[in-house]
């Protein structure tokens, strides 16, 4: 009887010593703790075994207490589950520990393309030097940090030195790159940082900001050049969602010139307005599929069910953009389609007028026809005073639908917005100095002394959607655009952004050299936004209003015929003085400009080649 007696607490020792593999390996295989690898364990993994741990202690203390066995205390169900979690733990953090030590010891041992200062010693920063750490690509000298309270102090092993100090490392010219690994810091403070260590031969690179970083996650795919667009671009002006969501949300919007600079990024931005249909209009084949590939990409992310519609149409073919409008009956059109490039219109004048100034009219008075609420015109500012065709063509499409805009007997609202050069724009300056910056340079500029307005796309974009939502027929809308900016400037900065230096007589060892040209056909010195002196304040601080001498309907129209008839002769100097009698303002800066074909006809090209 003794014997039984004995017997019994060892065969229940003997189930309590088999229970605890029985009752970790299912919990264990649950987490699917045993399906990580091990050299790649992180924090994830360490809280899934806390988990696994957890669950089990819980289960097995249960059972424990329920068997009741005399000779182990219950202290061991809480104590066994505490030293499972060290051993299982630390067995999965010694190979991440031996692999992250062979990894650094790789990287001393091979030579690294770049040391960089990470400027932001935040979540960010302490995170791309973390991925930095997985790569050879770089080396991280250090933290360049505004707190005083983290100056002096070290981030895993690496140094947080201050905006000064960080100077005297970057005279030794060991440093090759400042990355800023602040995503939410404005526009003017990445300008300030730029500026103070602009005088080094350093590349300057940047993370996203913070709506383009997921889930607080960067890696080194992440980093990329500080681009001039993110320094002379501005701080965003809050924008009036609600009252942009009362015109375009439900409504069947238009845009024509939707494959181009500006026509792409208002159907970017319209696109979150979660208009019911939106029809992107283009003659370039290429665009046009760029932009309803880029916008049916960004529908499934923001889970949009608006209906995105490509038509290849040229807005001079009245017959297509009439069939077009009737069939959709769009609420909005944003007419952005034209033919911008001053110099390439300037050398074919007909072709230019016909596609902004026939385009335009073939648009509106079809709009007219199908009832159209709203036709915003998106112009520039080479329109005032303009001396140059291109100017002068979007003049006059200004003038069309003011003179539209006062006649009698419809309610369609047209408006117009006009505004100075955008940043990266096709065409532009800045894609053409980064081309030129690439292949070695020099950069060309046509004038010391040329100036121009610059803004960002997508503020200009949002500002034009903003406008049209608030404007009464006939209104024309200027944007603020800042201070202007001169292109010589514009040039040193691109270049010093690059990690290169200008280049001399001074300086002949430097990198990259300008070169001016002189100025082009039509081009002026500096760009203007008003013909007149007065103009009003909207509700958003960077729009103004003001209205400007037009001529009526009933006379333009008959004046257009005329230019239909020397378009069609391509008559270069008749286009330019009926231009000049209808714009008094409109001053070519030389006369004899001629359409390149006219001229070719003129020397005999023609006699030449029979």
């Amino acid at each position: 009887m003794l014997s039984g007696e004995l017997q019994r607490p060892l065969v229940l020792e003997l189930i309590v010593y088999l229970l605890a593999p029985v009752v970790m390996l299912p919990v264990f295989l649950f987490f699917g703790i045993y399906n990580s690898i091990q050299r790649f364990n992180s924090f994830d993994s360490f809280v899934t075994i806390v988990k696994g741990v957890v669950c089990y202690s819980i289960i097995f203390s249960s059972l424990f207490f329920f068997l009741d066995v005399p000779t182990i205390p219950f202290s061991a169900a809480i104590l066994q589950p505490i030293l499972l979690l060290l051993f299982v733990g630390g067995a999965r953090a010694l190979p991440r520990l031996l692999s992250s030590s062979i990894e650094v010891l790789h990287q001393q041992s091979c030579d690294t393309s770049d040391n960089i200062l990470v400027y932001g010693a935040g979540t960010a920063g302490v995170e791309i030097v973390r991925a930095i750490g997985r790569s050879n690509k770089y080396a991280v000298a250090g933290f360049i940090d505004d707190n005083e309270e983290l100056q002096r102090r070290t981030i895993n092993g690496k140094t947080v030195f201050s905006p000064l100090a960080a100077e005297s490392l970057l005279g030794k010219g060991e440093i090759k790159t400042i990355l800023l690994a602040m995503p939410s810091a404005s526009r003017s403070r990445r300008n300030e940082i730029v500026e103070r260590y602009r005088k080094y031969p350093v590349q300057i690179k940047m993370l996203p900001v913070v709506d383009e970083l997921v889930e607080g996650r960067v890696n080194l795919f992440d980093i990329k050049p500080v681009e001039i667009e993110d320094l002379l671009g501005r701080d965003p002006v809050p924008i009036d969602y609600a009252l942009i969501d009362q015109v375009i949300a439900g409504q069947i919007v238009m845009v024509t010139g939707a494959g181009g600079s500006i026509g792409s990024e208002l159907c970017r931005q319209l696109l979150k307005a979660r208009p019911s249909t939106l029809l992107l209009l283009d003659n370039t084949e290429l665009n046009l599929y760029s932009i309803h590939h880029d916008l049916t990409h960004r529908q499934s992310r923001i889970s949009s069910l608006t209906k995105i519609v490509p038509l290849l149409c040229d807005v001079t073919n009245r017959e297509r953009i009439s069939e077009i409008i009737r069939t959709f009956r769009p609420q909005v059109i944003y007419h952005a389609a034209a033919y911008k490039h001053v110099p390439m219109v300037e050398h074919n004048p007909a072709e230019g007028i016909r596609n902004n100034v026939f385009g335009t009219r073939s648009l509106v008075e079809a709009a007219l026809r199908y009832g159209t609420g709203s036709v915003v015109l998106v112009s520039t500012d080479k329109a005032v005073r303009p001396t140059n065709i291109m100017g002068a063509s979007k003049r006059l499409c200004e003038m069309i639908l003011q003179a539209l805009a006062a006649e009698p007997g419809h309610t369609t609202c047209f408006s117009m917005v006009r505004f100075g050069n955008v940043l990266g724009s096709s065409g532009s300056v800045v894609p053409l100095f980064r081309d030129q910056i690439k292949s070695g340079g020099p950069l060309t500029i046509t004038h010391k002394d040329i100036t121009r307005y610059f803004m960002t796309i997508p503020e200009a974009a949002q500002l034009v959607i903003q406008a049209g939502a608030m404007a009464s027929s006939g209104d024309l809308f200027l944007l603020e655009m800042g201070e202007p900016v001169k292109i010589v400037d514009l040039a040193y900065k691109m270049i010093e952004l690059s990690g290169l230096t200008l280049r001399t007589s001074e300086k002949p060892d430097g990198d990259i050299e300008i070169s001016y040209t002189g100025l082009r056909p039509g081009e002026k010195l500096y760009e203007e936004l008003l013909i007149g002196s007065h103009s009003t304040p909207s509700a958003n601080p960077r729009i103004f209003k003001t209205r400007e001498h037009f001529i009526p309907w009933s006379v333009l129209d008959e004046e257009l015929e005329h230019f239909a008839a020397a378009i069609n002769s391509n008559d270069a100097r008749n286009i330019k003085s009926l231009l000049k009698h209808l714009i008094p303002e409109y001053e070519p800066t030389i006369a004899t400009t001629e359409d390149l074909l006219a001229m070719e006809e003129r020397n005999g090209y023609k006699t030449a080649t029979a």
